[in-house]
This record gives C-alpha cells, sequence and structure tokens, in this order.
C-alpha cells in the first residue's frame, strides 16, 4: 500500500487472516455499539441482508471473531473496517463489540477506507471505480500504484475506469447486477442511442457477452446491420429461445433454424418439462 505500511495496514491484513500478530498498543476493547458513527467515507452502498444475517448467526454461536476497527473522535469512535460485524452485531441487540482503536487521524480515514473496500469487499464494478477515482483525484494515486496495492493489471485500472464515462442509466444496472462487468465494457465507446439498443436487447433477450459483443458489431457495421434487420426472427422464436436460455440451455439462432444443446441429464430433463407445456 502506498501510506498504510507497517500501521494499519498490518492491523487490517491480521484481523482479515482472522488473528492479530501483534495487538496495538490499546489492546482489543469493548466499546459501546451506539457510540460508533458508520464512516461516511465507506464506499459500499448496498449490504446484502441475507449474507448479514447468516453472519449474525454466527457470532451468535461463536463470538466475534474479528474485531472491528475505529478511530476516537469527542467521546465517540468513526468505523474504518467492519460495517457488516458491526450490522450483524447490532441486529443482535449487543450493546457492545470488540474493537481495535487505531491512531490514524480523521483526514487519513477516507484513503484508508477506500483501499480497505477495493481488498477486502465485494464491491460492485461501478463502486471500485469511483472509489479508484477518488483515491487518484484526492490522495494522488497512479495506475501503476492502484494495481499493485489491490493485486490487479494496470489495464484493469485503466478499463474499469473507463465505466464511469458510461450513461447514467447503465452504471445503475452494473451497480444492480443487472448487466455485468463485461457487457458494460463492450458498450464503451458506442453512441448514446446504440447504448439503449443494446441494454435493452441484452436485458429482453439474456444476451451473453459473446452475444452482446456480435450484436453490437452489426451496431457498428451498416453492412451487417442491414443484414441483420433482413433476416429478422419472428419474435415467438425469440420467445422460445429465451425460454430455453433461461433453463440453462444453449441456444444457436439463425435465420431458419433453432438449434439446442444440452449438457446433462438434468438439462434434458428441464427441455422434456418444457416441451410438454408448449405442447
Amino acid at each position: 500500500m502506498k501510506k498504510l505500511g507497517r500501521g494499519l495496514g498490518a492491523i487490517l491484513e491480521d484481523v482479515e487472516a482472522g488473528y492479530l500478530k501483534s495487538i496495538p498498543k490499546n489492546g482489543i476493547k469493548e466499546i459501546p455499539v451506539e457510540k460508533i458513527k458508520i464512516n461516511p467515507y465507506q464506499p459500499r452502498k448496498n449490504f446484502n441482508e441475507e449474507a448479514i444475517n447468516e453472519l449474525a448467526a454466527s457470532i451468535k454461536k461463536h463470538g466475534l471473531m474479528q474485531p472491528v476497527i475505529v478511530i476516537e473522535e469527542n467521546d465517540e469512535f468513526i468505523l474504518v473496517a467492519g460495517e457488516r460485524r458491526l450490522r450483524a452485531v447490532k441486529s443482535l441487540g449487543q450493546k457492545e463489540i470488540k474493537a481495535i482503536i487505531s491512531d490514524i487521524s480523521l483526514n487519513e480515514l477516507r484513503e484508508y477506507a477506500l483501499i480497505e473496500n477495493i481488498q477486502r469487499e465485494d464491491l460492485n464494478p461501478i463502486e471500485i471505480a469511483a472509489s479508484l477515482q477518488a483515491l487518484i483525484e484526492e490522495h494522488g494515486y497512479t495506475h501503476e500504484i492502484l494495481a499493485k496495492n489491490i493485486g490487479k493489471s494496470r489495464s484493469y485500472i485503466t478499463n474499469i475506469l473507463r465505466l464511469l464515462n458510461l450513461p447514467d442509466f447503465v452504471k445503475e444496472k452494473v451497480a444492480q447486477n443487472k448487466i455485468s462487468y463485461g457487457h458494460a465494457k463492450i458498450l464503451l465507446g458506442l453512441p448514446k442511442e446504440d447504448i439503449v439498443k443494446a441494454v435493452n436487447n441484452i436485458e429482453k433477450n439474456n444476451l451473453s457477452v459473446r452475444e452482446t459483443e456480435k450484436f453490437v458489431k452489426n451496431l457498428k457495421n451498416p453492412v451487417l446491420k442491414k443484414e441483420k434487420e433482413e433476416n429478422f426472427l419472428d419474435e415467438s422464436v425469440l420467445e422460445i429461445a429465451k425460454k430455453f436460455k433461461n433453463l440453462g440451455l444453449k441456444i444457436e439462432l439463425g435465420r431458419d433454424y433453432l438449434k439446442i444443446s444440452y449438457k446433462n441429464g438434468q438439462d434434458l430433463q428441464n427441455l422434456r418439462k418444457l416441451l410438454d407445456k408448449l405442447n
């Protein structure tokens, strides 16, 4: 990491591993949960309630194995790391939680929160891109340093940052996992009207990334686009193909054919059920 050194960075690593190699000078303390304020710089916006409930059940049975990390300010505490753990403990009605009190400054909190979340949380691609951009603009990180800090290639940093150039409605769909990072990368550089067409087609026909690449290629090539329009498939055929795809079957469509592939007995059983419904 660029600035974390052996201090907070090491603590975060130890906590992630489930134990502490060296206890901070303030040690681990039990502090009131009501005195902990959520980190205002937390890049994560969405939390999986089911996962938090599962974590709460584990804490209830085994206790909290990994302390949260906080900084102290005016007889209160600001959370640095461990919001899911804090939410789980609160859901159990517990009044106190194990915590490591760090001596970092409030000014450093945003930087640490961004790096900690990028490395340790399952952020969606848009949240990651926004966090990386904040580190570049506010803390002077380069693409190369960011790549080393999060264990990714420099091209990954460059590509994921480009997602921020997409229209807001596309970024929202990526954040909500309605379209994937792979789909979003293909849309980069397209005119907005073509992006709208592509997104509608991805959602309507449940296109894979490869199928989306072909669709976008047709949009970019007027000759192929015209040919595609001339070979437009009947809506009823597309509807049938969509049902097969939803069963996990591989579908290949052409102007006058629909090819279905199945991998195993379960796929075949699903296919039979659907054919029975169509009869």
